[in-house]
């Protein structure tokens, strides 16, 4: 390709509305371009990278065992009724009509989709397992996108799904899948830690995200791990053994006494000179439009999605301050932020936190402004919560639920996931086979998904310095570029028109920067771009030597032609072949 030739356009500068570093350099670079919120063109560099991730994919989900297919990207109602996720799913499920008035989604996921084909096409458990992929566009209607490529609404994602007559059966093609979901990301030239994680919309019992670790402000969700052992989930998956604290209060016996102007667990403990860990926090959130006290010991936080899995609901959030007061209303009590407690509240459900069986002569809110109970015991003073489930928030430092040994924190990027679904859309949309004695029974299920477009921005987050995107060979939409600094040159561009076709005539994906442009501005987009070598044919050239750029190390050195070539073959075919 010719650089005079290649549709692409270098910004001078980043986007305004681009907050990561693999947004800023993909929209700068000339990669993608913004349509609408969360939805962007994937120009030509942009799709050659894609079709790589797509083409690593396959080749390991092939060489898996796994059988690619593909899928309608719209779905009709009836299938997500069938499954009960039609109301249960959320905002993101973008609905619409056809001319007849037929309801239809567009997919965010396939799960109901793969059940009826293999509903319609498995029939008998000589037929099983089976597990079926493909490589398709989604859409979820964000209520938030942002971050470019990592949380738009539009994406391109691989999922699969396997179809098994045992749990051991499905058991050992999970392990298969994680095998090779590793072969995948360390091909893309990408470190992952494989973390347990909340199913989420999805559902299922088990399930890890694979996570790319970063330095930087775009992961999406904190990963706690251990350096001791193997241990590792994401934050909303977390477990932790608490190191012991003081969780018996000073009092002899419950009484209520005056709190004024006491809003907050920090006013509240310097008022009566105590710590957090003796004061029974009380949180009022939102769940499914209705109201949900979380209660918890005050040194630690709500983590809202173990909070949202606890009561069962699809959607959660903290309750407003009118919200709070009509709740206070309807319960015959005037209490404000700071004072809320569990007792006597009307049509509320109430989760208790693991941390509040140890508290004894407790702090807790009455539900009346500028008073507290101090001396509160369970039993006695407050009634233990129905529910009580972990719904805290790990933080680092506690210790590991497996070796005990201190717990540390990171941002990740979640690139992929597996689900151990079990019978969840099996059984309520009588997806059934027969087994050896004849009898039916519903397929247990297994689903694994990897985003296509998430992987390359996670690439850029993972692979860029000042100057621009570090592409890792496999996925880099070129491997090499040939810059003659000056193409008025006879000679340098003689040899670098030579050099280019010697590469092209080895297998190597080049570009020659045949612009007549200044040398630091051919310099400056190869470097944002991101090819993973280039050859500058200048002045030296009269010496016989080419300057030789590795773009991952930052490494120059003068090379001959044929040098340099060799060079750049040798490390392409290490790396695909």
């Amino acid at each position: 390709m010719r650089m005079s030739k290649l549709f692409v356009q270098t910004l001078r500068e980043f986007p305004s509305d681009a907050e990561v570093i693999s947004h800023k350099l993909l929209a700068r670079a000339g990669y993608i371009r913004k349509l609408t919120s969360g939805v962007y063109n994937f120009l030509p560099l942009m799709w050659r990278v894609l079709k790589k991730v797509e083409n690593i994919v396959r080749e390991e989900m092939d060489a898996a065992g796994a059988q690619e297919l593909l899928m309608p990207f719209v779905q009709p109602q009836e299938l997500w009724e069938e499954s009960g996720r039609w109301n249960a799913y959320g905002k993101e499920l973008m609905r619409l009509k056809d001319r007849h008035d037929r309801v239809m989604c567009l997919g965010p996921t396939h799960e109901e989709v793969i059940t009826s084909i293999a509903r319609d096409g498995l029939k008998s458990y000589k037929q099983l397992p089976v597990n079926l992929y493909q490589i398709q566009s989604k859409f979820r209607d964000e209520v938030r996108p942002r971050y470019g490529l990592l949380r738009g609404r539009e994406f391109i994602m691989k999922d699969a799904y396997s179809f098994h007559t045992t749990q051991e059966c499905l058991n050992k093609e999970y392990e298969n899948m994680a095998q090779a979901y590793t072969k995948i990301f360390n091909r893309c030239g990408l470190e992952t830690k494989m973390v347990q994680s909340d199913s989420g919309a999805i559902g299922g019992s088990v399930s890890h995200e694979f996570m790319v670790i970063t330095d930087g402000d775009a992961g999406e969700n904190d990963v706690f791990y251990c350096n001791s052992c193997d241990y590792s989930a994401n934050s909303n998956h977390a477990i932790s053994k608490l190191p012991p604290v003081n969780t018996v209060g000073k009092w002899g016996k419950s009484e209520i006494i005056d709190t004024p102007d006491t809003h907050s667990i920090e006013e509240l403990c310097e008022f009566l000179h105590i710590e957090p860990t003796i004061i029974l926090k009380s949180l009022l959130y939102i769940a499914d439009k209705k109201p949900v006290l979380a209660i918890i010991r005050a040194d630690k936080n709500v983590e809202e999605t173990k909070l949202m899995n606890a009561v069962g609901a699809t959607d959660i959030r903290i309750a407003s301050p009118a919200e709070i007061d009509e709740v206070m209303q309807l319960s015959g009590f005037d209490a404000e932020r700071g004072f809320i407690g569990p007792n006597g509240l009307k049509d509320v459900k109430i989760i208790g936190d693991e941390t509040i069986k140890d508290l004894k002569n407790f702090v807790v809110g009455i539900n009346q402004k500028d008073k507290h109970m101090v001396g509160a015991n369970f039993g006695s003073d407050v009634q233990m919560p129905e529910i009580v489930s972990d719904i805290r928030l790990v933080e680092a430092g506690e210790l590991c639920p497996i070796c005990g040994k201190p717990l540390f924190v990171t941002k990740g990027i979640e690139v992929g996931n597996i689900f151990q679904l079990g019978t969840k859309y099996s059984k309520p949309m009588n997806a059934v086979y027969t087994d050896v004695d004849g009898k039916t029974k519903p397929y247990i299920m297994g689903c694994y998904g990897i985003g296509i477009t998430r992987t390359a921005a996670a690439a850029v987050e993972a692979h860029n310095d000042e100057n621009g995107i570090k592409w890792p060979i496999a996925i880099a939409p070129y491997h090499a570029i040939v810059i003659p600094v000056s193409v008025q040159s006879e000679e340098q561009m003689t040899i670098a028109e030579d050099i280019y076709k010697k590469l092209l005539a080895a297998g190597i994906e080049a570009v020659i920067d045949d612009r007549d442009e200044r040398a630091g501005v051919k310099f400056k987009d190869a470097d944002l771009i991101g090819f993973p070598f280039r050859i500058t044919v200048g002045k030296t050239i009269t010496d016989g030597v080419v300057e030789f750029k590795n773009r991952q190390t930052g490494v120059m050195e003068n090379l001959t032609p044929d040098m340099a070539i060799e060079k750049i073959v040798s490390e392409v075919n290490n790396v695909i072949k």
